[in-house]
């Protein structure tokens, strides 16, 4: 049965990006160290076109259990874009990901801007979706058939999937890094979010905090 799945790193005081982005900090400033706990790991490396890495990590598995059966995403412009990247002024810019994307199945981008799918190597396509949340999630959705559907980032994506109520297992990796500002994961989500952790795992570089979300 099809799950929809948020997977995302977190730094001790909560933000998942830095302030401040910009196409020189995509992630906002100080972002980048949220994810240098998977950068080395061979999961990762191999996800993006790379060789070696760490694979006696308990952190690989964790990256390898995070594309696990995920036969869509759907994304927010600016993760897909690269922060307030080209798109500010050429909404056809092309995305930071490369010419072969880690995904490999259907991505959805949430995005004012009109314009034709974009296929990649490996099998990632970028679809652009201008008429909101649900209609991505929708679409996200017949694209995974029997497989899972990940909210891939960034924040306001996130934080549209928390309000609508639909995301069933939040994994949060966290990096033991203090950012002090930047974007909250959980700001204008309310209170009626209800987690329930099911699973710890101490890496070395990270923890990680596996919840389902209570209806």
């Amino acid at each position: 049965m099809t799950r929809l799945k948020l997977d995302i790193s977190t730094s001790l005081d909560g933000y998942i990006a830095g302030p401040d982005a910009s196409l020189q900090d995509p992630l906002g400033k100080g972002g980048e160290r949220l994810h240098e706990w998977v950068v080395g790991l061979e999961g990762f490396r191999k996800a993006h076109g790379m060789e070696g890495g760490d694979s006696a990590s308990p952190d690989n598995e964790i990256v390898a259990e995070a594309t696990r059966d995920i036969g869509a995403y759907v994304m927010g412009r600016k993760m897909f874009s690269g922060g307030s990247g080209p798109w500010e002024s050429d909404p056809n810019a092309d995305a930071w990901w490369g010419d072969n994307p880690p995904f490999h199945v259907p991505v959805f981008i949430l995005t004012h801007h009109e314009r034709e799918p974009v296929e990649k190597a490996g099998g990632t396509t970028f679809t652009f979706v201008t008429d909101g949340f649900e209609s991505a999630l929708e679409q996200a959705l017949a694209a995974a058939g029997d497989k899972d559907v990940a909210i891939a980032g960034g924040a306001e994506a996130a934080q549209q999937a928390l309000r609508a109520g639909v995301v069933e297992d939040v994994t949060l990796h966290l990096a033991p890094v203090l950012l002090g500002s930047g974007a909250s994961l959980f700001d204008g989500v309310g209170t009626d979010l209800t987690l329930r952790l099911t699973n710890v795992l101490e890496g070395p570089h990270a923890t990680h905090l596996e919840y389902a979300v209570e209806r």
